[in-house]
């Protein structure tokens, strides 16, 4: 039949995209997807990628990168999620119910502490600590469904024996679950150490501009995975597509921009040990750090993220003066973007022992080297 040029517009046929190859793939974004009739309708399957079905339960570029963080983690499957805290509510929202009991670090990401303190608790799920240097704290009892993993630890920088503590959870019938935005899927094979569950924040090297906010849950196991995507859909979890090719682009320069990453890092932090101002550096690649032995077996990188303690005799005016003194460290929340960073957090960060003094944490960004060593040079000039 005849249509109206309105209608046309509407109705006409999409340009075809096979034969077409580029190095980003193609962005596609929806909320309706069309099905091809009412049979194709009613075979519909929300934990199935073999077809699109809404754009909530993904679209091509969507998968896309799940499928490439899926790869890059060793996993099987992976789901995408609004950011790394979400990434780590989803885990515990679709694995656990009230009356259940999830282990993590005594010092555990201030965010995920403030989850499982505030609606977790409120929901009657349990919550125990061990010390992650120690693990004859790693107590599972019968209540117990899930052990988190942070390698290294938050803030203070203490790496585990990863395989050590997954083989304790496995024997005893749990689940594991490890926040690996630190590593990134660069580092270290979380699976390969015995993990199931790996968590990130996409927000940091793997998208690595510093404009996105996303995370990511990978896991192996298919029933794992259809748990924590009925999960996902249930709660109308969504990640736009624009966003998701902003990470897609990121992926392509991952492995070199980690790499950089942790040699500034590394150079930073050795600089800081002999400034004679800093009392200790919480670095994992470093000799003589918390769980450096364990680091040095089971990695083959490291993320340029770092804390130092500076010597007792400073108080946190001083410290906040050096930090406002730096030209080329911005202060602000995240890391693994192109702009170094660094942030105070005292004397009252969760830590396993008591500090010697002020903690401080730098992110090393993708600034020349020499010009980041002069510039903590010169602030530290201010103490010393």
């Amino acid at each position: 039949m005849a249509l109206q040029p309105q209608t046309q517009l509407l109705h006409q046929e999409h340009w075809p995209t096979t034969g077409f190859d580029s190095v980003q793939p193609g962005v596609f974004r929806a909320s309706t997807v069309f099905f091809p009739d009412m049979a194709a309708w009613r075979q519909r399957d929300w934990l199935s990628k073999d077809r699109f079905i809404y754009g909530p339960h993904g679209t091509p570029t969507t998968f896309e990168l799940e499928a490439r963080i899926a790869h890059l983690e060793g996993a099987a499957h992976a789901l995408l999620c609004a950011s790394g805290l979400n990434a780590i509510a989803l885990v515990h929202m679709a694995l656990l119910r009230p009356g259940d009991e999830v282990v993590v670090p005594i010092n555990v990401y201030p965010a995920h502490r403030a989850l499982l303190t505030g609606e977790l608790a409120s929901w009657g799920i349990q919550v125990a600590l061990y010390d992650p240097t120690d693990l004859s704290t790693l107590r599972i009892g019968e209540a117990t469904r899930l052990v988190w993993v942070e390698a290294p630890c938050s803030i203070t920088m203490e790496f585990p024996d990863v395989p050590a503590i997954a083989a304790a959870a496995r024997q005893a019938g749990v689940l594991t679950a490890l926040d690996n935005t630190w590593g990134a899927g660069v580092a270290f094979c979380p699976f390969d150490l015995g993990i199931d569950i790996s968590a990130q924040a996409l927000t940091k090297y793997a998208n690595g501009a510093g404009d996105v906010v996303m995370g990511s849950v990978s896991v192996r196991d298919k029933s794992l995975y259809d748990a924590l995507k009925r999960c996902s859909a249930r709660f109308g979890l969504h990640v736009p597509a624009g966003e998701a090719e902003a990470v897609l682009r990121g992926l392509q320069s991952l492995a070199v921009r980690y790499a950089a990453h942790d040699r500034t890092g590394r150079l930073l932090a050795r600089h800081l040990a002999g400034s004679g101002a800093v009392v200790e550096v919480l670095h994992p690649a470093l000799p003589g750090a918390c769980g450096h032995e364990f680091w040095q077996r089971d990695c083959r990188a490291a993320a340029g993220i770092f804390s130092v303690v500076f010597d007792a005799k400073y108080s946190q005016q001083d410290i906040d003066g050096f930090i406002d003194a730096l030209q080329l460290f911005r202060i602000g929340f995240s890391w693994g973007g192109p702009v170094s960073l660094v942030l105070s957090y005292g004397r009252d960060v969760a830590s396993l022992r008591p500090l010697a003094g002020e903690l401080v944490r730098f992110s090393a960004g993708l600034e020349a080297p020499e010009d980041l060593l002069d510039d903590l040079s010169q602030a530290l000039a201010l103490l010393l």
